[in-house]
Formats: structure tokens, C-alpha cells, sequence
């Protein structure tokens, strides 16, 4: 069995480029290296390092192995993180993953929850646009955009937190700007600017909607973000269309229109592991979510997105 101490010298090595140098930043003698590295090329059957002018560099089987030895350090360091959070009782760490037009809005709510609730927990805060492939890549909590029938994977949780409708946001003295409504046809001849980098389903549930009304819309411009999308429209470049929650925070000089015949809606979710779902800060997490969407501003009737009663 391989001695994890050993790979961690190992690793300072090829970090550091010779038994010297290790020795140096481990605090250890270049004699207590050297026969670390000895044993574990004896336990390998392998040679693991090639002299290079003064110093050493790793084989080819060398650069395999400390390539696995990154992965078996970090999950040894993660063992030893929640051993001494047991040990000093603290709760654990929480990784949280959401995409960015719910960061402001929601995040600093569900983070405060958290922390005033459990001071001792440490959050891993996530801005992710999509669900990863593996398994052990996700996030204990996920704050996600999806379609119907929505299916999180198996070993996972998915609790519907709110409908979010697309409106268009134009400049002051848009022929539109003046109307509380527009039907999305009545955007097909305009200059459209892209907002969505990731391409994803946010964007095609909108391109979706525009077929549904007989056109595609004509991306004159291509941002990568909603502020900067925003900031074109002020400019008088052009209108985007976006989720509500995106234009919560509107420049000086535009102004929102609801969407009729159809409305793009995208739904939110929060997709929690089973393995943690029941724990506490878990648990707020959720919570604190639900509060969040459930005090989602609306569309007030001089088109501008306003806060909830009592909030700021």
C-alpha cells in the first residue's frame, strides 16, 4: 500500500525540482528525502525521477503519478478538513452552485441565513450555468434553470422555486417604451443584443418562443452578460430580451415590457443531494430560497421591476 507521507514528498519534488529544494520547504534534511523517494520507487517498482543537470525531473511515469497524487492529496486534505471540523464542532462545509442572475439577487440572502444560523459552516460558493457530468463535480446545493419534467439524476433532489417570465427591456423613446404589453411578434423587425454567453437553455427556450410567434430574431450585437447587454440598450444600440429576475437592477434611461402571444418563461429549481438534503444548513439553504423567490419583485405599471413591500 502506498504511504500518502511518502507521495506528498514525492510531489514537493517534482514541485521543486530537486531533493534540495524539497527539503527546504518541507523542513526536512535532503537525507530524509532521498529516502522517502527510495521507498516509494521500491514500493512502485517504478523510477519515478531522472537526474537533470543539478536537479531531478520526473519520468514519464513519474508525471502519471503525481498527477494522481494531486487527486489523492486534495481528497486525503478534504478527510482531514471535516476531521478537524468534527474535532473542534464545526458543522461542516456547504458548497452552494447557482448562475449569475440569481448571485446578487439571491445569494447574499441565502448566504446570511446560513452563517447567522451556523456561524461555524464554510460555504463553497459556485458560478456554474450548467449540471455537471460527474457526480463528484456537483454541488451539495444548485440553484438551476430547466425545462419541464425536469429529472436531476439519481442520488439527487429537484424542488420547483419559481417561473420566471422574459420581458424585453428597450430604451426611453422606444416606440414601445410607453406600453405596459407587447406581443413578442412585435419585436421581429428590431435590433436584437444577444445577453446569454453560455448559449444554453435559457436561450434556446427564448429562440423557442420566437418561432412559436413566426420569426427569428436578428442578433445585431453579441453580449456576454446581462449588465452588459443592459448597457447597450441604454446606449440606444438596440432592445434584448431577458428573465425578469435579470432586470431587477435597471440602467438610467431603459425601461421594461411585459411579453405577450407567447411569454418566454424559464423555470428555477434547486437540486439538492439526497446525502446532505436532511442536514441543517442544508435545510436553510433551501429554505432561504424559497424566501427569495417567493419575494421575487414584480413588474410594477411604469414597466420597472420594483422590491416587495418593506424592502429596499
Amino acid at each position: 500500500m502506498l504511504d500518502v507521507h511518502r507521495l506528498r514528498v514525492f510531489r514537493s519534488v517534482v514541485a521543486s525540482g530537486s531533493v534540495q529544494a524539497a527539503a527546504t520547504n518541507l523542513g526536512y534534511t535532503p537525507s530524509a528525502v532521498s529516502q522517502h523517494l527510495t521507498a516509494l520507487q521500491r514500493e512502485t517498482g517504478l523510477t519515478l525521477l531522472a537526474k537533470a543537470g543539478r536537479g531531478l525531473r520526473p519520468t514519464a511515469a513519474g508525471h502519471a503519478l503525481a498527477a494522481e497524487a494531486d487527486r489523492v492529496l486534495a481528497r486525503v486534505g478534504a478527510a482531514e478538513s471535516l476531521i478537524a471540523d468534527l474535532r473542534t464542532g464545526r458543522t461542516g462545509t456547504l458548497s452552494i452552485a447557482y448562475f449569475a442572475s440569481v448571485g446578487a439577487a439571491w445569494m447574499p440572502h441565502v448566504v446570511r441565513s446560513v452563517l447567522t444560523g451556523f456561524p461555524g459552516v464554510r460555504l463553497d460558493l459556485q458560478l456554474r450555468e450548467h449540471i455537471p457530468d460527474s457526480r463528484e463535480e456537483r454541488a451539495d446545493v444548485q440553484v438551476v434553470v430547466a425545462g419541464g419534467g425536469f429529472d436531476p439524476g439519481p442520488g439527487f433532489t429537484a424542488h420547483h422555486l419559481l417561473d420566471d417570465p422574459y420581458v424585453a427591456v428597450v430604451p426611453v423613446g422606444h416606440r414601445l417604451a410607453g406600453r405596459t404589453e407587447a406581443d413578442l411578434v412585435d419585436l421581429a423587425d428590431e435590433r436584437w443584443v444577444d445577453n446569454d454567453f453560455a448559449r444554453g437553455w435559457c436561450r434556446a427556450n427564448l429562440l423557442e418562443a420566437c418561432t412559436a410567434a413566426g420569426f427569428r430574431p436578428a442578433f445585431r450585437v453579441e453580449a456576454h452578460d446581462y449588465r452588459t447587454a443592459l448597457a447597450f440598450v441604454a446606449a440606444g444600440i438596440g432592445l434584448t430580451v431577458l428573465p425578469a429576475l435579470g432586470a431587477a437592477h435597471l440602467p438610467e434611461g431603459v425601461t421594461c415590457v411585459r411579453l405577450l402571444r407567447p411569454t418566454p418563461t424559464r423555470s428555477i429549481h434547486v437540486v439538492v443531494d439526497d446525502a446532505v438534503e436532511h442536514t441543517p444548513a442544508a435545510r436553510t439553504a433551501v429554505a432561504a430560497l424559497r424566501d427569495a423567490a417567493h419575494s421575487a419583485p414584480p413588474l410594477d405599471a411604469d414597466h420597472a421591476l420594483v422590491a416587495p413591500d418593506g424592502a429596499g
